[in-house]
């Protein structure tokens, strides 16, 4: 794959050492840090080396009557112009330069449009946000209209204080895991993960590897059900928790389209979970979704944290599972994490997800088994 904006355009950082190069150099660096923590075998599971972004967004350069996408310089200084970009997904980088060229001869649209955000899903639905510095009326609308129509697409309008909605806010996506597809709303401004490709993969690790764990999941920072709802299929109950309200409608609506009702959802932060799971503290959220924890018998934990990691609470919690799956985003604050929870646990699998090519970013999985008793 090339990219002619290389050494110029700050969204890929190691492109220079080609996809198979970039990917050993990020094992390498890692593997060193797990080995550590005692785990053997690593299994990598490669990105497709282009068209792997479902979701990107890109600044709008103006220069008198023309506009253009823009991304941030490798310096960290100014804009670099670009007409195309061969990490995004094949709708994305298809519709890009009609899209651009369409809201060019639109005066309207294009004044003072300061970005576009694009969502596609593997069976080429598009999402494109168009963010502007001015109030959005009718006559914006109706033009937007137009192009939405053009490109069979869906087209959003925001602005401070302003979200125009013209057709709808969210894509379906469709994931296929082994044998089986699972559809999944995704929302506009939610999180998502950005390439599906490897999250088909991930999903499918993480369902092969808790075959015969039984009993009942708790999975924390569930987001809209991604793992979720797959996982279900290897336990009695799961109980999911989330703090995006976005994200908690989304998972109950996703349960829905699949046919899933052994799960249960909750807006808790994970330190608020701890808090109701000792019994520090009383939640109506709880009672509210009719949620008894003593109702359950778990097994499992499932944590996919933010790039910052587990907090110290949730650390703690996590070594009273006889399990636990652990995806990180972050390798170096899953490290901090393992360091101590291989103080009860052992890691019995682990596994590399090249999720974000040509970036110093990498996924990881980790299954841990308890190997000592509960303290």
């Amino acid at each position: 794959m090339e990219c002619k904006y290389f050494s110029r355009c700050g969204s890929c950082k190691i492109f220079d050492l080609g996809y198979e190069g970039q990917l050993k150099l990020k094992i390498d660096e890692n593997k060193r840090l797990f080995e550590e923590l005692g785990a053997k075998k690593f299994e990598v599971v490669s990105s497709p080396d282009s068209n792997f972004r479902a979701r990107a967004e890109f600044r709008i350069y103006h220069s008198s009557s023309k506009i253009f996408y823009a991304m941030h310089s490798l310096e960290g200084k100014g804009l670099v112009v670009i007409d195309e970009c061969p990490m995004t997904s094949k709708p994305i980088f298809e519709l890009m330069p009609k899209l651009i060229k369409e809201l060019e001869s639109m005066l309207i649209l294009k004044e003072r449009l300061f970005a576009i955000e694009f969502l596609s899903s593997l069976n080429e639905e598009i999402l494109v946000t168009l963010i502007y510095h001015k109030k959005l009326d009718e006559e914006w609308a109706k033009e937007a209209q137009k192009v939405q129509k053009l490109f069979d697409i869906s087209i959003i309008g925001r602005s401070r204080g302003q979200k125009v909605v013209l057709k709808k806010d969210f894509i379906t996506e469709e994931l296929r895991v082994f044998d089986k597809s699972y559809r999944f709303i995704q929302k506009e401004g939610s999180f998502t993960q950005p390439n599906p490709y490897i999250n088909q993969k991930m999903i499918e690790w993480t369902k092969e590897a808790s075959k015969g764990f039984g009993k009942d999941l708790l999975e924390l920072y569930c987001g809209a059900g991604n793992f979720t709802i797959p996982l279900s299929e290897n336990f009695n109950k799961v109980l999911a928790t989330e703090i995006s309200k976005t994200s908690i409608k989304a998972a109950l609506k996703n349960c829905e389209l699949n046919g899933t009702n052994n799960v249960k959802f909750v807006r808790l932060s994970s330190e608020e979970f701890v808090e109701a799971y000792e019994e520090k503290r009383s939640f109506s959220r709880l009672k509210n979704a009719q949620i008894d924890l003593k109702e359950y018998d778990f097994s499992t934990i499932f944590v996919d944290p933010p790039r910052a990691g587990l907090d110290e609470t949730t650390r703690t919690l996590s070594k009273k599972f006889e399990n636990i799956i652990y995806i990180s985003c972050n390798p170096k604050t899953m490290y901090r994490d393992l360091q101590e929870i291989i103080k009860t646990h052992k890691i019995e699998k682990f596994a590399f997800f090249d999720q974000f090519p040509y970036t110093n970013h990498l996924e990881c999985g980790a299954i841990l088994k308890m190997s000592k008793k509960k303290y």
